[in-house]
Formats: C-alpha cells, sequence, structure tokens
C-alpha cells in the first residue's frame, strides 16, 4: 500500500482541513494509507522519505529551514509532490526554493472569486488529461510567475496572455504536479477538477 502525507494549515480562507480531507478520500479510494499532519513540524519530525507522495496544503505563513530542507530534500530523492491553489503555490512567499520546487508561485487574482473563465486543455498530452474538455468555472483566476521548465497541460487567459493553470515538473528525481484551481471545496470537488487533481496526485506518487 502506498503512503500519502497531507500537511494542511495556513490561512483559513483556503479551508486547508476541509480540503485535506477531500484530498484523503480520494488518495484512500485508491488504496493509499494517509496520514494528515497540521503542522509544518511533520517535514521536519516524520521520515519522509517512507512516503510516496507529499500533499501541501498550506497557505502563505512561514517555514523554518529545518521544516524546509527536508522536503525539498525527500523530493529530490524521489518522493511525489502535488497540490492546489494557494495550498502549494502560495505557501511560503520568502521561500524561492520552495518555489522553485513546486514550479510557481501566486501573484494576483484579478475580479477575486466573481471571475468567470475557460480552462483549456491546449498544452501538452499527458494521461492526467487524456479524454478531459474546456471547461468554465468561477474561481479565483489565479495570475502567476511560473517556471518555464515546467511542463504545461492546461491554460487560461487573461486577455492575450496565455496564463498555465495546471503543470507538471521534475524535482530531482521528484515527479511534481499542481493545479491552480481549488479556491473553495465545492471547486476542488466539481468535475473535471477533481478528476484532475486525483490523477496528478497518482502521477506523482509513480
Amino acid at each position: 500500500m502506498k503512503k500519502a502525507l497531507i500537511v494542511q494549515g495556513g490561512w483559513d480562507g483556503h479551508h486547508p482541513k476541509e480540503i485535506s480531507d477531500i484530498l484523503a478520500g480520494q488518495l484512500r479510494k485508491n488504496d493509499f494509507d494517509v496520514t494528515i499532519s497540521d503542522t509544518l513540524d511533520a517535514y521536519r519530525d516524520l521520515p519522509l522519505t517512507e512516503f510516496n507522495l507529499i500533499v501541501p496544503m498550506w497557505t502563505m505563513g512561514q517555514i523554518k529551514p529545518e521544516q524546509l530542507k527536508p522536503v525539498l530534500a525527500a523530493v529530490e530523492s524521489g518522493v511525489g509532490l502535488a497540490g492546489l491553489h494557494g495550498g502549494m503555490c502560495d505557501s511560503f512567499r520568502n521561500e524561492c526554493d520552495w518555489q522553485y520546487m513546486t514550479g510557481g508561485q501566486w501573484v494576483a487574482h484579478p475580479g477575486n472569486d466573481t471571475a468567470h473563465y475557460s480552462v483549456l486543455f491546449d498544452g501538452e498530452k499527458s494521461p492526467i488529461t487524456e479524454g478531459l474538455n474546456t471547461f468554465e468555472v468561477t474561481t479565483e483566476q489565479y495570475y502567476m510567475h511560473v517556471d518555464p521548465a515546467n511542463t504545461v497541460l492546461a491554460t487560461t487567459r487573461f486577455g492575450s496572455t496565455v496564463m498555465p493553470v495546471v503543470w507538471t515538473k521534475s524535482w530531482g528525481k521528484g515527479r511534481v504536479f499542481y493545479s491552480s484551481l481549488g479556491h473553495r471545496p465545492d471547486v476542488v470537488t466539481m468535475e473535471p477538477v477533481i478528476t484532475l487533481m486525483t490523477r496528478g496526485m497518482l502521477w506523482a506518487s509513480t
């Protein structure tokens, strides 16, 4: 049985506990043993290389070097990393190494939670997006700084600017998956968002 660690906390506006429970449920349906922690000390205290997957759900806040270094090393050694929205790519704004590992950092969301936009599967072909079609969503539309080394799977538009929504990348031997969707629990559970996230978590844990 594979093992996953979800570390949840930070800004309550992103519903870390509720969304962590949703993601844990999806993993358990796929035969994962899931540990949920509400402290960043989990990165320091737990044997991270014994997990197949780490799912961060921690918006903003600060992380200490002794908490950050073990998770960077674990993913580099081959542990998968998968996350969504601000829980992974607006976690620790002062930590460039975290942003380098995850592949991006939130900049703005014009229109806040009332933005209505399209998500287009016009990126690289992947089993994560196989069979999925363009869809509309009303939620925060993330404008982000992104790593040009990311493999972009889905995008949205800010005028003529193409902005990645879903991507994968490598961090050493580790697989990294990210989706900028997921401001509220009802967005996480809608289709195809939940299918994307579930497939992404499974892909990262391989």
